[in-house]
């Protein structure tokens, strides 16, 4: 059986660092399939993201924002019809759930780049706390009991782990990730008892925002009595109390 593809449907998106794009030639860049040349595009989206060739995600946080603040008004326009918990209910599935998916991607990412998205969750917190543009955001934040973007991400990310550990995630994720207990001399040590993952050398920043380096160091950042935990539902209650009280200090 062999895949068909229609190239009237089929883009190209080469993904590199802006100096190797810089080498190569512009005619390499091009495929021809079937007598029609197919040229490279700048970014593709494939389940929701925004994929560009350098994998910046900025179309992406933008894209997301902008989607996000035009439900924000539209969940505006019947914010006095609603009681505040059905209201928040509402922020959470159109707004939160925008936020966190596949959000893992965003790992690593510099904070200028995912600013939109807690300008995102600023906005969201002010609508449905009812307050005005210069009231202090931190303390509503922390009513809703919503963990900031960064730690989000976080949470994502230690989540996937919980799953690959506990053969809950698909194959190809869960070999991405090394127990330290597995690797020949290390059995010993302290930290195969802890249940710690090998956190892989790189060579190009762009590289520790893989998953295979950024779960594995988001992971061995948690306390061992949250990473011990053997039920999925005990350890996302427990994760998302270590990671508020590194958010907010308490």
């Amino acid at each position: 059986m062999h895949l068909s593809l229609n190239p009237s449907k089929t883009v190209i998106l080469w993904i590199d660092t802006p100096a190797s794009f810089r080498n190569l030639p512009t005619e390499s860049l091009s495929v021809t399939f079937d007598d029609i040349t197919i040229n490279p595009v700048s970014s593709v989206r494939n389940l929701g993201v925004i994929f560009d060739s350098h994998l910046t995600f900025k179309n992406h946080v933008s894209s997301l924002a902008r989607s996000c603040f035009f439900h924000l008004r539209r969940l505006r326009s019947i914010r006095h019809k609603v009681d505040s918990a059905t209201f928040s209910s509402l922020v959470s599935v159109f707004i939160l759930s925008r936020v966190d998916h596949c959000n893992a991607l965003l790992a690593g990412l510099p904070a200028s780049t995912i600013a939109p998205l807690k300008r995102v969750m600023h906005a969201a917190a002010r609508l449905v706390e009812n307050l005005g543009p210069r009231d202090h955001i931190t303390s509503a934040l922390q009513k809703l009991h919503w963990l900031p973007v960064p730690q989000r991400i976080t949470f994502k990310l230690c989540v996937l782990v919980f799953l690959c550990f506990h053969n809950q995630a698909p194959p190809y994720l869960s070999s991405l990730l090394v127990p330290s207990s597995v690797l020949p001399g290390r059995s010993s040590l302290r930290s195969s008892h802890n249940f710690e993952l090998i956190v892989p050398r790189t060579k190009l920043k762009v590289s520790e925002r893989a998953f295979s380096v950024s779960a594995p160091r988001a992971w061995n950042s948690l306390p061992v009595s949250v990473r011990s935990l053997q039920s999925l539902p005990q350890f996302k209650r427990a994760l998302k109390t270590h990671l508020f009280s590194v958010a907010y200090g308490r």
